[in-house]
């Protein structure tokens, strides 16, 4: 038998490499209570599905106690579960549940920004003297009385709101109700690691660090300058918001935040194990953040940006770059993929116009997100080839689609709840009216609808984690590009002394492709269909091929 850590899983501090993170917005899920929001409970009910999939751990987006102005990234007390979602007794339930059946457990932390409700920012700003006066980040109006520099919030509008206690404007990325935290102050430090020391005695395995890029600002204040037309990029803030105008050099992204991460991985190598996975949030130097951030080992494990998490498609030379600018640029960090989360719109939909939403579509995508050199988010729904849905005004929830309404429609469309059993109330997700509606569309690709389907999108997500499991070179091998063909994707992954071609066909026609010089066999149980076939590798359309190099 291996030995055991506390959590009752193998010791492996290298589990994080090529593992598998599946993500969770628990108000989503399942509701278990019956007032229409998912909860721990539900989760917990749900993980043996979780755990058929095959994936490594799971990742819980925001839970704590929240006035959910949105919905859990506005915490008020990062030592507690939020009423909505249950009581600590129901994670701790959760987490051993998790361990049982092999799944390790990570979760969101918010630590750039509060709620305006958290008791720090309340007595923050009571006063310009108070305990606890710098622990947000103040500042004097102009003498014109506008705000001190031209910082703008992801949400709209100037990042600096006027408060009439202190008239003085406080910094907030975000909504005006979650101001930042001013982490320059070492006491915030302290403060904030504490919160991460109370969930890893819970036994968490690790966090997934919200906005990871934002928690310093520029002390001098200095204003961002324009940022030219030609290098605006929508894949942070959708085109409409102005927020793309700016070159983001002094709101975010500063260098002090290196020794901060270096104190928070200090804390985690405490706790044998545990793994951090940081969103880096930037159009211009993403994978620059991501280097610097997880160079080494003194920082964090792995980061992920949104190279393909935006509307650009994942087309054979867009991929060459993407992975040649991590490759060079990156070197000894570790990168964490993803189509989708609860932040953007649902890749089925995002890319319909290039690749089409078919399931032969999902399938090649999901094979090849797989097949890269990284770990990789998978967020729930995905496996059931769900579409973004289609959410009424009315029904909205999201602050930010309600903003930027109609031209941007929020992430509301991607946070619906999941699909169960196209036979139950609300798809089995609630017997109540859910916070969010369930869409008609999505109840036809309910779990038990596909589970019963060996073609299925969620069948095929199964066949091929458990074709990876079988393949080290998939789970933490080097990677090495072959060919600029515009319609194939190929490269090598190796490790040890095993080298797996990967080959992927992006285009509406079959392809062939000649046989790598070392010779190669075919590796079967993928469930794509690319062959050996008179002397040539053939790959149908949008399918794939792997096979055993030497």
């Amino acid at each position: 038998m291996p030995e055991k850590m506390p959590n009752g899983l193998p010791v492996d501090p290298d589990w994080w490499r090529g593992a598998i993170i599946y993500e969770i917005y628990p108000r989503s899920y399942q509701d278990t209570t019956g007032d229409g929001t998912g909860d721990l409970q539900g989760i917990t009910q749900r993980l043996a599905y979780i755990a058929s999939l095959g994936v490594d751990a799971v990742w819980i987006a925001p839970f704590f106690t929240s006035p959910m102005r949105d919905f859990g990234y506005d915490v008020t007390n990062y030592k507690d579960v939020d009423p909505v979602f249950g009581t600590i007794d129901d994670f701790k339930t959760l987490v051993s549940r998790a361990h049982e059946l092999g799944l390790r457990v990570m979760i969101d932390q918010v630590l750039s920004h509060s709620s305006s409700d958290h008791e720090w920012f309340c007595e923050s700003r009571s006063s310009r003297d108070n305990a606890k006066a710098d622990w947000y980040v103040w500042a004097d109006a102009k003498p014109d009385g506008t705000p001190p520099n031209n910082w703008l919030s992801i949400f709209g509008g100037s990042s600096w709101h006027w408060d009439t206690s202190r008239r003085q404007y406080y910094l907030h990325n975000f909504l005006a109700t979650q101001p930042d935290l001013n982490l320059h102050n070492g006491d915030v430090q302290d403060a904030v690691l504490d919160a991460v020391r109370f969930w890893l005695e819970l036994g968490v395995d690790g966090f997934r660090l919200d906005t990871v890029n934002f928690y310093f600002h520029d002390r001098q204040l200095r204003s961002n300058p324009p940022l030219d037309v030609q290098s605006r990029n929508a894949s942070i803030a959708p085109d409409v918001n102005p927020y793309n105008y700016q070159d983001h050099q002094f709101d975010k992204n500063q260098p002090e935040n290196l020794a901060f991460l270096q104190r928070f991985r200090q804390l985690l190598d405490q706790y044998p194990g545990s793994a951090s996975v940081g969103e880096v949030g930037d159009a211009q130097r993403g994978m620059e953040i991501v280097a610097q951030y997880t160079a080494g080992i003194d920082k964090l494990h792995m980061c992920y940006s949104f190279d393909l998490l935006s509307a650009t498609p994942p087309s054979a030379n867009y991929l060459r770059q993407v992975v040649t600018g991590f490759e060079t640029g990156v070197s000894d960090g570790w990168a964490c993929w993803a189509f989708s989360n609860h932040d953007v719109e649902r890749h089925a939909s995002r890319w319909s116009k290039t690749f089409g939403g078919s399931d032969q579509h999902l399938k090649v995508q999901v094979g090849l997100l797989l097949s890269l050199r990284g770990s990789v988010c998978l967020y729930q729904g995905e496996e059931l080839g769900l579409p973004e849905a289609e959410i009424q005004f009315e029904d909205l929830q999201d602050p930010y689609g309600i903003e930027f309404w109609p031209t941007f429609k929020g992430r509301d469309g991607c946070r619906t709840p999941m699909v169960w059993d196209n036979n139950a109330l609300n798809a089995g997700f609630s017997a109540v009216k859910p916070w969010l509606p369930v869409p008609q569309v999505h109840c036809g690709q309910a779990v038990n609808i596909l589970a019963a389907n060996p073609e299925s999108v969620l069948n095929h997500y199964r066949r091929f984690i458990a074709f990876r499991k079988r393949h080290q070179p998939l789970i933490k091998g080097s990677i090495e590009l072959d060919g600029q063909d515009e319609h194939l994707f190929c490269f090598r992954r190796s490790h040890g002394n095993e080298t797996i071609y990967c080959a992927f066909n992006l285009s509406a026609k079959t392809r062939n492709l000649a046989v790598p010089d070392e010779g190669v066999q075919t590796l079967n149980g993928s469930g794509f269909k690319g062959e050996l076939r008179d002397g040539m590798i053939t790959i149908p359309p949008m399918d794939a091929y792997f096979g055993l190099l030497g």
